[in-house]
């Protein structure tokens, strides 16, 4: 029997990441004012009526920096809305290359960031998708994060926080991007011959719709995650908004802000027995 509530077979939340430059101004390669980027300017209002459209409501993991440069978006575009805002770092650092002092350092940064912008982070999707199993855990049960989304197995992980992963076959980034990191992420999951090879909109939609109905027959957990940023051509807004229709219109399907599936979880834990893996 599905472990979710009455009536849906599987869990799948929509979720995004990355708000704005934060990356870029972290690496040194951001040229213009801060609070000018295109997603948010031009990709984002987009997104977000089409979610309206569909009355979807998502998660979206931002930079905690981001949230001095884009307040109005914060408060009255996704939270005024009713979307969750959950962590993603401070300026989308690779938290798996962080050392103890630096993630206590990055930690503190950002909670100290959103106390400022009355945000409250109760979720974490680590950028690079890996937590640092000596110290993460005690830091996020410390700050309040009830849940993290990295790459791993759905359940209850270590300190009590719920584990609520993504896969990197369900990710745009996967099948758009042309870098070195989702050449060796192809590399490792499709074979060598096909890690060069850049995908486009209709891989995409064909393996998230396969994915989907597989997760239903199963009644799993799947984390849709999208990046406003790569939102960038009628042909991939014309795959968000069939995706973002085939969730919201499914009548077995619970879409909802992972804030609700964690609580869900944590509540239920007999049903999720085991320490989830990362």
């Amino acid at each position: 029997m599905p472990p979710w509530p009455t009536p849906y077979k599987a869990a799948i939340p929509f979720t995004m990441d990355n708000l704005g430059e934060a990356q870029e101004v972290n690496r040194g390669v951001w040229p213009h004012p801060h609070g000018t980027h295109p997603s948010i300017t031009t990709s984002l209002p987009r997104i977000l009526g089409i979610l309206d459209k569909y009355a979807l409501k998502a998660t979206y993991f931002v930079e905690a920096w981001s949230l001095d440069v884009y307040p109005a978006v914060v408060h009255g575009q996704l939270l005024g809305r009713g979307h969750e805002v959950a962590w993603h770092g401070y300026q989308h650092e690779n938290f798996g290359g962080l050392s103890a002092e630096q993630e206590e350092e990055n930690f503190r940064r950002s909670f100290e960031a959103a106390g400022r912008e009355g945000v409250v982070y109760r979720g974490f999707r680590p950028p690079g998708g890996k937590v640092n199993e000596g110290t993460s855990w005690r830091l996020m049960r410390g700050y309040g994060v009830g849940y993290v989304s990295p790459l791993g197995e759905l359940g209850i992980g270590r300190e009590g926080v719920v584990v609520l992963p993504f896969e990197w076959r369900a990710v745009d980034a996967f099948y758009y991007m042309d870098t070195d990191k989702f050449r060796e992420i192809r590399g490792e999951l499709l074979g060598r011959d096909k890690s060069d090879e850049v995908m486009g909109p209709e891989e995409l939609r064909t393996y998230l719709m396969g994915r989907i109905e597989e997760v239903k027959r199963t009644g799993g957990f799947l984390s849709v995650l999208f990046h406003p940023f790569l939102q960038t051509s009628e042909e991939r807004f014309a795959v968000f908004e069939d995706v973002v229709r085939r969730i919201a219109e499914d009548p077995e399907i619970w879409s909802v802000p992972c804030r609700e599936v964690a609580e869900w979880v944590a509540e239920h834990g007999e049903s999720f027995a085991g320490d989830a893996s990362v």
